[in-house]
Parts: C-alpha cells; sequence; structure tokens
C-alpha cells in the first residue's frame, strides 16, 4: 500500500508532452494548429483574451492541450502567458523545468508580490509561463478574489492572449470560477477515459456561471491519424 501511495503522489505533478516542440511536423502538432485556427474562429466577433482549458475529469488530457495550444498560438506571433491554476495538481513548473517556490498562488495571497516576479521565460519566442506557486490551504478563494479580478484585468494589457490550465469541472468549483471571467473555455475529453455523465455535468455547471464554451478538443480516439487531437463545437 505504502509503494502505491507514493507512485500516485510521484504521478500527480508529472510533466506532459510537448510534442508541439519536440516535433513541429507531426500530425500531432498539425492537429494543434489546426485546433487553434478553429478558436480563433470561433471568437471571430469577439476578441479572445483569456482561454479557459478544463475537462470533466482526471487524465483528460487537459495540461496537454493547454501547453501546446500555448506553444502553437506563441509560434503564430501571439505574445502569450500560460497560467498553471491547477494549484492542487500542477504540471507547468515540470513540464517546462521551472521554479515553483513562487507563482499564481503567492502572487493572489500577497501583494507584495509583482507580477514581473513570478513570470518566467518558457524558452520560446513569445510564450511566458506562470507556474502555480506553492498549494495553497483555499484555492478556490483565491482565485475567486478581488486581487484575481485584478490580475485578470494587469494580464490583458499585457498579454496577447492568457490561457489558464484549470482543474477538471465536477472536482472542484475553480474552472467554475475562471470560466465566468474569461472569454472562452475549452473542455478536453479523452476516448475510453471521460464518461457522458460527467461530461453532461461539467457543461451544466459551466452554463451555469455562464462561460462562453467554444468548443470541445477529443483527444485519443483511433479513428483519427496518429491518435491525435481534433476540435468541435
Amino acid at each position: 500500500m505504502a509503494n502505491k501511495i507514493r507512485h500516485q503522489k510521484k504521478q500527480k505533478t508529472r510533466a506532459v508532452s510537448l510534442i508541439t516542440l519536440a516535433d513541429k511536423s507531426s500530425p500531432i502538432s498539425e492537429q494543434f494548429r489546426t485546433i487553434r485556427t478553429n478558436i480563433q474562429y470561433a471568437m471571430v466577433d469577439r476578441d479572445l483574451k483569456t482561454l479557459v482549458i478544463t475537462s470533466s475529469g482526471p487524465s483528460e488530457g487537459k495540461s496537454t492541450t493547454s501547453a501546446n495550444l500555448a506553444v502553437v498560438f506563441a509560434n503564430s506571433g501571439k505574445r502569450v502567458l500560460l497560467v498553471d491554476a491547477d494549484m492542487r495538481k500542477p504540471t507547468v513548473a515540470k513540464t517546462f523545468s521551472l521554479d515553483n517556490t513562487r507563482g499564481l498562488s503567492t502572487l493572489l495571497g500577497s501583494r507584495e508580490i509583482a507580477l514581473h516576479q513570478v513570470v518566467q521565460s518558457s524558452g520560446v519566442d513569445n510564450l511566458f509561463l506562470m507556474t502555480s506557486g506553492p498549494k495553497p490551504p483555499n484555492p478556490s478563494e483565491l482565485l475567486d478574489s478581488r486581487r484575481m479580478g485584478e490580475l485578470l484585468q494587469e494580464l490583458k494589457q499585457q498579454y496577447d492572449l492568457i490561457i489558464f490550465d484549470m482543474p477538471p469541472v465536477v472536482a472542484v468549483t475553480d474552472a467554475q470560477i475562471v470560466s465566468s471571467k474569461s472569454d472562452g473555455t475549452i473542455i478536453v475529453v479523452r476516448e475510453n477515459v471521460s464518461k457522458r455523465d460527467s461530461l453532461l455535468k461539467a457543461k451544466n455547471l459551466l452554463e451555469m456561471v455562464d462561460a462562453n464554451i467554444l468548443g470541445v478538443v477529443y483527444n485519443g480516439s483511433k479513428n483519427i491519424s496518429d491518435q491525435g487531437y481534433y476540435y468541435g463545437s
């Protein structure tokens, strides 16, 4: 039992695959670029500055989608900030090999911390990163604070697009809170992992807070070339 618990903890903050950096010419990288284009078309009549990426449950690929979408948007020339807003199960620090002693939680928890102190370079042109910071006892309260509202306005002035990697919708209220303040929300679904009732519940929870659901990123399908990703509204 002890070994099992240790293994679960290790998996809790694993890095995700950055296929859009490792192999830009791969079919999956091309599918992420297609998803980028579809998101832009979905928001053609409205300025897209803040984008939430979430899922109905765990292990559905939301963090992989967030990181790779951030890369392809940055490659298109947009100044992008990827924010690890999953303060319970963060991945950005591990994925990009960054320090996580300061991040979103410290910025929201103290007015003495400035934005430039928690934003880090990604090594990718136009892409900047904000890790989760140390795990706080009250993530939902921090995300629903006045300070968060002020931070959103500050970020919109400095970046063309801010992507929030959020926890699953059904598990906690974090994604609902940030989706209600954001321009658009994407739900990530994984074949043979996502459950229909959980997806419906996630959709209902987001609609309750008037989230602008742009569409769904569906991944893991064996019917798609290279078992990649595709986007549908």
